[in-house]
């Protein structure tokens, strides 16, 4: 086996780390209705990623990490701000730090590329994603991370779901909320960091909503639709992967074009909550109705 056989082995294997760690997570993100979290980290990591490149001088998955970090937790404490000392909701705020910090991305990432060799940085990837430029350390950091946010899950999976569902149980109870909902939020942003280089700032919010909504469909248990949602996210992943590799475009937009299409095909033919299945039911419904209306017709004309 040569060495690219390798490297594209590696390549599939983080990526499907990545998409079963953000369906996981993102079932959380999902049921405590903080979808929004997610896109705001990942747009507002733009501007680190780009103030750790000039920093460096070249690229560093490791110190993009850490830029991407910082911003996103400059991002956060700018959205407390604005929620606690203003009159503006969260989902505005958000929109507005979202909106500020990704701008200053676009300007910051824009003047890289028109200086001599910020085009070769590979910097630009971080917009939609490419993973045939996933380099061996930058694979190795993404697999370790996600693997670790795997871990967490599992380990805190069951005071996750109390403060999840009965947050005031959780407390009386003396479960840490405050605490492990730190420890979510950490594993969230993990999550959307080590994504950005394989998915990339536009979308990797998706890959964390799309596989728990599609999940979501399939059954009432939080354990069967986090194992769920993680299986959407590796197959999308993979899928996503295998077609960049071979095309060399933009993984981003691929795997959550099929997460979309594990969606929609969940929407439609989910055995109970699915479209196609309700309106199925309702018909048989219908037809059961009308016989024993047309029975009870009958047996009042004998």
């Amino acid at each position: 086996m040569n060495r690219m056989d390798i490297n594209v082995q590696w390549v599939f294997t983080s990526t499907a780390l990545l998409g079963l760690a953000s369906g996981m997570i993102g079932t959380f993100a999902l049921l405590k209705k903080q979808s929004l979290i997610g896109d705001a980290m990942a747009h507002a990591a733009l501007p680190g990623i780009c103030i750790a490149f000039l920093l460096y001088g070249q690229k560093s998955l490791l110190l993009f990490l850490i830029g991407a970090t910082c911003s996103g937790y400059i991002a956060t404490i700018c959205i407390q701000f604005i929620v606690k000392h203003t009159r503006v909701k969260e989902d505005a705020a958000i929109g507005i730090v979202l909106s500020v910090f990704f701008g200053l991305g676009i300007v910051l990432l824009t003047w890289i590329n028109q200086h001599e060799g910020g085009n070769q940085s590979g910097i630009h990837d971080f917009l939609f994603g490419k993973a045939a430029s996933l380099t061996g350390s930058d694979v190795n950091v993404l697999t370790v991370t996600a693997v670790t946010v795997i871990i967490m899950i599992l380990i805190f999976f069951k005071e996750f779901k109390i403060i999840t569902f009965d947050r005031a149980f959780a407390q009386g109870i003396g479960i840490p909320v405050s605490l492990l909902n730190g420890v979510l939020m950490f594993l969230i942003v993990s999550v959307v960091v080590i994504g950005l280089q394989a998915v990339g700032v536009v979308l990797m919010s998706a890959l964390l909503i799309t596989p728990a909504l599609a999940a979501r469909y399939w059954t009432e248990k939080l354990e069967w639709m986090t194992l769920l949602a993680g299986g959407f996210g590796a197959l999308s992943g993979v899928a996503g992967a295998y077609i960049s590799l071979i095309a060399y475009a933009p993984t981003g937009p691929l795997v959550i074009i099929f997460a979309t299409v594990l969606f929609i095909f969940s929407f439609l033919f989910a055995p109970k909550r699915g479209l196609c299945s309700k309106m199925i039911r309702r018909h048989i419904e219908r037809k059961k109705l009308q016989s024993q209306q047309l029975m009870y017709k009958r047996g009042e004309q004998l």
